[in-house]
């Protein structure tokens, strides 16, 4: 029943079991703080979580037991003898993320105290639109079974696994429309759940640029509980996070802000005027779309002309960052984040937009203070990690936790 051997030879079940009791909640409310605030002694844990010492011991005896945290030396914050510091322990447990992109698949996974453990790009053979999503679906499965593998070859059992997918989403995992790679419901959890043979085993599918925001909240240093990510790579899509939740929406369709139209009926839409790849045929006289999946190359190419001087590329540049300062704007005054993160291929050329999307941004943003932008650190697989950090995420929050014997 999902059991896997370790290398000290315990046996680890990866089937979850519900906190549904105020113990329960008390072991999330332990994991929270020190993923939050790294190792900590238990008399630390206490004053911190409110909770009394003697609840603390008994809870981090069970977290040590279960191996989700581990003992790792004295910590010195506190006058007199100094306690023992916990952290969390990633040699159990692992969570996988796989991101979906028109031409090619990434996998990634993390240990459960979060470190990264692999990180592959899998190239398309051909593009999903032209082959169809069984070849693509059959693509997946191969990556989801070889980093599952992996991640058990290493001694971890899988504690879940989330494909990060442009497009619609539904919330069961169903991809409703993704015009990047060309599907239309098409059932993608049931045959990845199927093919690893593990009926417990959490996986689900979601919208790449929510995935995106969870990273860029856990792993951005940006701590912030209301934040938005855009993300460009597949058209312009929004993710959403909302007093500490990602906004789903009632059928999991949120952030679609590359329809939105500016301007009256038959006006051009978002993503007509600030889109990657409208600014690549603006930009890039000899650009041709029909010839290359990867916008990569030539959002590189355009920062490179944008660093000499290129006084078109500079206009393009300047006229995308003002329309999509403008879908920006509707944004802020919708959701009121404290901050918007340029994801994706827009990090890289965020330095050049960012001035006139905020100039936009402050004449239509009426709040004190304003929205800052920036851009994300997290690369091209930002979706992947957030894919694999939700699997924690659901530990932290008392929604699951392993249980070894």
């Amino acid at each position: 029943m999902g059991a896997h051997p370790h290398g000290d030879g315990k046996m680890t079940d990866v089937r979850t079991m519900g906190f549904t009791d105020v113990r329960a909640t008390n072991l999330a409310v332990v994991l929270r703080h020190l993923r939050t605030n790294g190792p900590s002694s238990r008399a630390a844990i206490a004053a911190s979580t409110g909770l009394n010492k003697a609840t603390v011991s008994s809870l981090t005896s069970d977290l040590i037991d279960q191996r989700l945290l581990r003992e790792t030396g004295a910590s010195g914050n506190r006058i007199g003898r100094p306690g023992t510091a916990l952290t969390l322990d990633g040699s159990a447990f692992a969570a996988i993320g796989l991101q979906v992109a028109a031409d090619r698949i990434t996998a990634l996974a993390v240990d459960f105290a979060g470190d990264q453990l692999l990180l592959w790009h899998r190239a398309f053979t051909s593009p999903p639109e032209a082959a169809g999503p069984g070849r693509a679906i059959s693509a997946i499965i191969a990556l989801a079974q070889r980093a599952a593998t992996r991640v058990r070859q290493q001694g971890r059992s899988v504690l879940g696994l989330t494909i990060a997918v442009p497009g619609l989403v539904d919330d069961r995992g169903m991809v409703r429309l993704s015009p990047a790679l060309g599907w239309s419901d098409v059932d993608l959890r049931g045959p990845v759940a199927g093919s690893l043979r593990q009926p417990d085993l959490v996986v689900t599918v979601s919208h790449q640029a929510i995935l995106a925001a969870l990273a860029e909240r856990q792993r951005a240093a940006l701590a912030e509980d209301n934040l938005v990510v855009v993300t460009g790579a597949a058209g312009i899509e929004a993710g959403i996070v909302v007093d500490g939740r990602p906004l789903h929406g009632a059928r999991g369709f949120t952030g679609q802000i590359g329809r939105l139209t500016l301007g009256p009926a038959g006006s051009p839409t978002l993503h007509d005027l600030a889109g990657i790849e409208p600014l690549a045929r603006r930009a890039l006289p000899g650009f041709d779309p029909e010839s290359l999946t990867d916008l990569g190359p030539s959002v590189e190419q355009i920062s490179v002309l944008a660093r000499s001087g290129d006084a078109g590329v500079l206009a393009a540049l300047r006229d995308t960052g003002r329309h999509l300062g403008q879908g920006l704007a509707i944004l802020a005054n919708l959701a009121d984040p404290s901050v918007i993160v340029l994801g994706d291929h827009y990090a890289t050329l965020a330095e050049w937009l960012i001035p006139p999307a905020e100039a936009e941004l402050a004449g239509h943003t009426p709040a004190p203070g304003g929205v800052r932008v920036v851009a994300s650190e997290l690369g091209l697989h930002a979706a992947a990690l957030g894919g694999a950090l939700s699997h924690l995420d659901r530990v932290d929050h008392g929604r699951s936790i392993p249980v070894t014997a």
